[in-house]
């Protein structure tokens, strides 16, 4: 009987190790990825007084950015590479390859995760920590991310450390890097509710900035000729999306201090708050409709010609998006957080939009948002309103891996913007653009 019931058994357990010994565990792809981008401005790029720029200044064009993506995969390890290299059509400057990302990712069974290298990091909406991908270089950073995630749980802890190779006997300074900071420790935690639509996010942030001179024989530990100060970024973000409807929310605080060129260092006492609401009826056609607040200097008076009267300010209330996609949020002209205003000082932000998109074909999509832009902080003698704009965007989806997207803004500016922009040419600014994305995947492979 027992010989019998081995015979019926064995062609089960050959299968089954026939089985065993054909998955393929191992996973190897590669692909490219082509943008070409092109720009027309009309008005309200940045000038100093003494550019003899003419008021309706004009800037003309093409940019260009490849991308080779290597991607390697098996249960336990994740790797991947991204070799970039971007240009300006017919520019004569520098045409190096660099690494935008290179990564390695070890996960156990349990859902804990190890990852070092450059990482193209993305958080929530992107509002404080995203890849910024609508400017040609992107964002990424040189970190060390553990965590866990599973059971509707997150939690990652990201830690950074910059330096630079001609410094690496003092290695406490660091300037004009890949990033601004030489130091970075981030605490991540995100809930999803389990019979909720809803998802809770949690960030703490503290990151170390430099100032001083450029010079290893400068170094001087009395006279702190390198002086480093410590910011913090903490709060939190909430997405609701019962059914059609996306409610978002997030608020945040900035603390610790600034510093500056000149070794002084100031208090920092910023803080942002938004909401924001997307209704989509159907897959053809949606509405939305949100509010920005960044907070601003208390008192940030100007004259004309858009010198400000103040020199110094005991605590900066300027709030700064930090690594964010600053161009998804305040208008994809990004007037207010690309350039900085003179001497540090920001008067903030009020950004109240509401838009529309539809789908005239399924492989069209189109949009127009209007916002209404106002300063936080009241000014003297000025209304604090600083502009209206208008922004119209398309995007054609050829195939997977063809899309051209066509965009073009414009923006009124108010006597208040000339003042802080410096540039009359701010009360009317146009600016159209496009980006073609062609991004073929060359080969998988399993093994």
């Amino acid at each position: 009987m027992r010989k019998l019931c081995l015979m019926l058994l064995l062609p089960a357990v050959i299968e089954s190790w026939a089985q065993t010994d054909s998955v393929k565990l191992n996973m190897l792809s590669i692909g490219l990825d082509f943008m070409t981008h092109g720009e027309v401005c009309a008005g309200g790029l940045p000038r100093v007084a003494e550019d003899e720029t003419p008021p309706d200044n004009h800037s003309q064009f093409l940019l260009g950015r490849t991308r080779i993506n290597v991607d390697y995969e098996r249960p336990g390890i994740q790797g991947h590479v991204v070799l970039q290299n971007k240009y300006v059509w017919g520019s004569s400057g520098s045409t190096k390859v660099n690494l935008y990302e290179g990564w390695a990712k070890m996960t156990a069974r349990n859902g804990l995760f190890a990852q070092i290298g450059r990482v193209a990091l993305s958080y929530d909406d992107e509002r404080i920590i995203g890849p910024n991908d609508f400017a040609m270089a992107s964002l990424s950073h040189d970190v060390l991310r553990i965590g866990y995630e599973g059971h509707g749980h997150k939690l990652h802890a990201i830690l950074a450390y910059n330096q630079n190779a001609d410094h690496v006997y003092h290695d406490t300074f660091y300037k004009d890097g890949d990033q601004f900071y030489k130091s970075m420790q981030t605490v991540w935690y995100h809930y999803d509710m389990p019979k909720l639509p809803l998802g809770v996010s949690l960030l703490f942030m503290n990151y170390g900035l430099q100032a001083g001179q450029d010079d290893p024989n400068a170094w001087d530990y009395k006279s702190n000729t390198i002086h480093t100060v410590q910011q913090q970024m903490f709060g939190g973000y909430v997405n609701y999306h019962p059914k059609n409807l996306t409610l978002e929310a997030s608020y945040y605080r900035q603390t610790g201090k600034y510093v500056t060129p000149d070794l002084y260092s100031r208090k920092i006492r910023a803080w942002m708050a938004s909401g924001k609401a997307t209704y989509n009826p159907t897959d053809r056609y949606g509405f939305v409709l949100g509010y920005d607040y960044l907070s601003g200097d208390d008192y940030v008076p100007v004259i004309y010609g858009g010198k400000f009267g103040m020199p110094y300010h005991e605590v900066n209330k300027g709030f700064s998006p930090l690594f964010g996609s600053r161009e998804k949020f305040y208008g994809m002209i990004d007037y207010f957080y690309k350039s900085a205003y003179v001497k540090s000082f920001t008067p903030g932000l009020q950004n109240a939009f509401i838009g529309a998109s539809g789908k005239p074909v399924s492989a069209w999509d189109c949009s127009v948002t209007y916002h209404y832009l106002a300063t936080a902080t009241s000014l003297d003698g000025l209304n604090s309103t600083l502009g209206h704009s208008i922004e119209l965007e398309t995007t054609y989806t050829f195939t997977k891996d063809i899309a051209l997207t066509a965009s073009y803004t414009l923006m009124i500016g108010t006597e208040t913007m000339d003042r802080l922009k410096h540039d009359s040419a701010s009360k009317l600014a146009r600016w159209g653009w496009f980006s073609l994305v062609i991004s073929p995947r060359l080969f998988t492979t399993k093994w």
